[in-house]
């Protein structure tokens, strides 16, 4: 008799999240073995709520790698991150969708185990021009810097959510309405328009472009920097910068993959998006599909999503800076403050390329 009373009010308990309010009358499955702190007796604002299952199909792993195939999420953590969704508007401003938090399988581990084969390694053999397109079952596409997933001081913020809980505020209990599928969900984005539903298919990218490359280029300088645009024709060229843009001091550990430290020595300069925004404006394709190509005097290169540098949400900006008496490595110089590593801090800047994949 309590044994059936008890399937009885999980039975109830599951209908009940099925067709709670904010669900768009999608039927999305009650994780029954989520915790729920439904009284407050921890701390942790996140686990108030009913967690909810989202179906997740095979996701095939492809690109310049030795071992494609079908990603085998079972053997992989499971990861967390919280995030506030929002989209563009069409009256220029930003439409908010609701607070969430998501569990599942982080690209970082999805691709950890592929063995990289580079179609330009014979040109270029760091991996920092990498990129990774990842592709939903509607042929929508998205895209990720291989600096994104590898590189950041906070690892695994990009996942391919496997389950969602509603963040839901005290006072007014809005229920916002619930994906109905999986979804890649970027953990740092502002405009959430990278997180699409159904991811089918990760394909892992050089930039498609050949650059000149010359190892051990002494003095190695760069008097300005070009700009391109999706053609390849210079928007601009920079050989200095304006005394009335504001400078940020950033206070850092300059450590390498490599090399270890470097220095602890203060990088001072103006963030980048504010000099670049102008050239390659905000728009859906750009959010989703944006990426810049950094090249530097000796065709040391690196790549950046358009989102990665004009639509954080954790103020970890990359900055540009100028040193008029730099000798070896100057003029001009990128800053990411969101990796761990100097790797992308990229010297001698000789032009930045943008494309929309």
């Amino acid at each position: 008799m309590i044994r059936r009373f008890l399937i009885l009010i999980t039975v109830a308990a599951s209908l009940y999240g099925c067709n709670q309010p904010g669900t768009t009358g999608s039927v999305i499955m009650h994780d029954d073995f989520a915790v729920i702190d439904s009284t407050g007796a921890t701390n942790n604002f996140y686990d108030n709520v009913e967690t909810y299952k989202l179906p997740v199909g095979i996701i095939t792993v492809e690109g310049e790698i030795a071992n494609p195939g079908a990603a085998d999420l079972s053997s992989l953590p499971l990861r967390s991150v919280i995030v506030k969704e929002a989209l563009p508007a069409a009256d220029g401003g930003n439409r908010f969708t609701g607070a969430f938090r998501y569990d599942g399988y982080s690209l970082l581990d999805i691709l950890n185990d592929r063995v990289l084969q580079k179609a330009n390694a014979e040109e270029f053999e760091p991996i920092i021009d990498l990129f990774v397109e990842v592709e939903n079952s509607s042929g929508e596409k998205v895209v990720f810097s291989w600096g994104e997933l590898y590189y950041p001081n906070n690892l695994h913020r990009i996942i391919i959510a496997t389950r969602v809980a509603r963040i839901v505020p005290s006072k007014t209990n809005e229920l916002w309405d619930l994906p109905t599928g999986s979804k890649i969900v970027a953990g740092n984005d502002l405009l959430t328009s990278r997180n699409i539903s159904d991811p089918v298919r990760v394909t892992v990218r050089s930039y498609p472009k050949s650059f000149e490359t010359v190892k051990g280029l002494s003095p190695m300088y760069s008097n300005s920097f070009s700009v391109y645009g999706t053609d390849d024709n210079i928007l601009d060229e920079f050989s200095s910068l304006h005394s009335g843009m504001a400078r940020l001091t950033y206070h850092t550990i300059f450590y390498g993959r490599g090399k270890g430290i470097h220095s602890t020595t203060p990088f001072r300069g103006i963030m980048l998006k504010d000099l670049l925004l102008p050239y390659y404006p905000l728009s859906e394709n750009a959010l989703k599909r944006g990426l810049l190509c950094v090249v530097a005097a000796d065709g040391y290169r690196m790549t950046v999503t358009w989102s990665e540098l004009f639509n954080r949400n954790d103020q970890q900006e990359i900055l540009l800076i100028e040193d008029v008496n730099g000798e070896d490595g100057g003029r001009f110089r990128f800053f990411p403050a969101c990796d761990f590593f100097s790797d992308r801090a990229i010297k001698s800047v000789a032009s930045v390329y943008y494309t929309e994949r």
